[in-house]
């Protein structure tokens, strides 16, 4: 790892402290080096708030150093005046020389345009490092951006004899099959997505909160696929607590102050359409934890980035099998005895 590459590195630690709460805002950390030395840093933290590099140069004590500094950002610098002013025009008012970049920001309103004001203004400007992993920070961001949809993650727990429940259950509960620090995994997961969706099975089977009560954060947008309305009215997903969509054919009888019906038609290209609606409501990532129909509906269509699969020790010796899919192993790890495969559509280049 060269000089460059460590501190974008460092960059993109930094920015990881933010996931959850910038959005719509992408990830970001900076970083300001004099002479080899980390004299300022920080990262984005929340959308209305200071950028990354703002953080980082007010944290600069000793100010008359900044005209001798590198700094590093690990996404490209904005341009354009939104609620916060250009960070390229404080870099250039700071009299910082030179600025080391992770990756272009793909936002139309930014994407060059930072680059550009930079060098017009004479800073040396080195652009690429650690690119890959620049993107994948921002998978969200980009995704949201580039293919006009959310990033979409699906997750589900399988038995060791690959069974997502037992053919038979006495109750309205769910069916554990992971250690309850695996659970604990999923809240924070859910706390760093902007939605959560399952069916209409799962949630009368499992009377699902879909929040984040195990972890601190702050819970996603509940979407709930339920074609004719049927799932009752005491149970949690209706209790009005976060914001929640049911996608529905049928008319509301029921609604609240967070809670929405969306008319939505389920004889089409339900993925590509759920897709779109998504998009629309400006949710640029979405963990999917549905029954084994609403999951393979996804992976038939080719409709998601990543997989999240847990497998435990538990034996079901038949019951719902677990979804198909073909992907590239990105990770793979135990927790507290329970398997967990991160499973990636695209391959990640070395």
């Amino acid at each position: 790892m060269n000089i460059h590459e460590k501190y974008i590195n460092r960059c993109i630690r930094l920015a990881e402290n933010g996931l959850g709460s910038t959005y719509p805002n992408p990830l970001v950390g900076s970083v300001v080096v004099h002479k080899d030395r980390i004299i300022g840093e920080g990262w984005h933290r929340r959308a209305g708030e200071p950028h990354a590099e703002v953080h980082a140069i007010r944290s600069v004590k000793e100010r008359e150093l900044l005209r001798a500094s590198t700094i590093y950002v690990s996404l490209e610098p904005c341009s354009h005046h939104g609620k916060t002013p250009p960070c390229s025009d404080l870099i250039i008012a700071s009299g910082i020389p030179r600025v080391v970049i992770g990756t272009i920001d793909p936002f139309a309103a930014v994407s060059g345009r930072g680059i550009q004001k930079l060098l017009a203004a004479g800073c040396d400007v080195t652009v690429g490092v650690l690119e890959k992993e620049c993107l994948e920070l921002n998978k969200r961001f980009f995704t949201y951006h580039n293919k006009k949809r959310p990033y979409i993650i699906l997750k589900w727990a399988e038995s060791a004899d690959g069974y997502l429940s037992p053919a038979h259950r006495k109750e309205t509960a769910p069916v554990w099959i992971t250690h309850k620090y695996a659970r604990q995994l999923v809240h924070r997961w859910r706390s760093e997505e902007q939605a959560i969706l399952t069916g209409t099975k799962t949630v009368i089977a499992d009377n699902p909160r879909l929040d984040t009560r195990d972890w601190y954060g702050k819970s996603p947008v509940r979407v709930v696929l339920d074609r004719s309305l049927r799932i009752p009215h005491d149970y949690h997903v209706w209790d009005d607590s976060v914001k929640t969509l049911f996608l529905s054919e049928k008319q509301p009888g029921m609604s609240g102050e967070h809670t929405t019906v969306v008319p939505f038609d389920f004889s089409g290209d339900v993925a590509g359409e759920i897709a779109k609606l998504l998009y629309e409501q400006e949710l640029q990532s979405v963990i999917i934890e549905g029954g084994q129909r609403t999951l393979q509906t996804f992976i038939a269509a080719g409709l998601w980035d990543e997989a999240r699969i847990f497998r435990g020790d538990v034996m079901f010796n038949g019951g719902t099998p677990a979804p198909e899919l073909q992907g590239f192993l990105f990770a793979k790890q135990n927790v507290y005895g329970n398997e967990l495969r991160i499973i990636k559509k695209e391959k990640t280049e070395d």
